[in-house]
């Protein structure tokens, strides 16, 4: 039997706060471990408790999503970042997805949406609003992926327009016919050599690359 997927969440509404925590403790494959009313509350929290994913509210007192999505991920802990906002083309939503946030979902979504959000993060996989990845294209192109085009390998190339489709990196093994290990060792290749930061930013610069 697999293990539940164990969410934090952090949002200053009590509101939102009770809302989650119904949909969550309805689901038999997840496990609410915490809630924060703060971001340090957040950041505390998610280097105490580990959680899989942190649900995340964008505007908090103390210290917003933003800072404290930076300082979970300088934490190096094993924590996924799902990102709840009503503004999807505000600025700080694009630093947040650049600073390491794993995905996006709209304060206005469904609970099944929300669920399968966080599934989706869970798995690896990245989840943009199109806007967001449009603004994040554009960003790109300016100063997040260097403009200077990489020397990929033929393989590697094909991991990443894998990658642009958002599949894990179990579908790409199963996709390409090769092992998770060496995707894994592509992946990896393909960030540094791209000097991007995560999946999300690799798969930016393969809508320019990839049919």
């Amino acid at each position: 039997m697999s293990s539940k997927i164990r969410v934090l969440i952090a949002d200053d509404h009590p509101i939102v706060r009770q809302g989650m925590e119904l949909v969550l403790t309805t689901r038999n494959d997840m496990e609410l471990v915490g809630q924060a009313v703060n971001g340090a509350e957040a950041v505390t929290f998610a280097v105490q408790l580990r959680p899989d994913v942190v649900v995340m509210d964008l505007q908090m007192p103390v210290k917003d999503g933003l800072t404290a999505i930076r300082e979970i991920k300088k934490a190096e802990i094993d924590t996924r970042v799902l990102l709840l906002t009503s503004f999807p083309e505000d600025e700080k939503v694009i630093e947040a997805v650049q600073a390491g946030a794993a995905g996006v979902v709209l304060k206005e979504s469904s609970p099944d949406r929300l669920v399968e959000a966080i599934r989706t993060v869970y798995d690896g996989d990245n989840v943009l609003h199109p806007a967001i990845t449009r603004q994040l294209i554009h960003e790109s192109r300016k100063s997040t992926v260097e403009t200077t085009d990489p020397i990929l390998t033929p393989r590697e190339r094909d991991v990443l327009c894998c990658l642009a489709q958002g599949m894990t990196n179990r579908a790409i093994a199963n996709e390409l016919d090769i092992s998770v290990r060496t995707v894994t060792t592509h992946v990896h290749s393909i960030l540094d050599k791209l000097n991007a930061s995560n999946r999300t930013q690799a798969a930016i610069y393969a809508s320019d690359l990839c049919p």
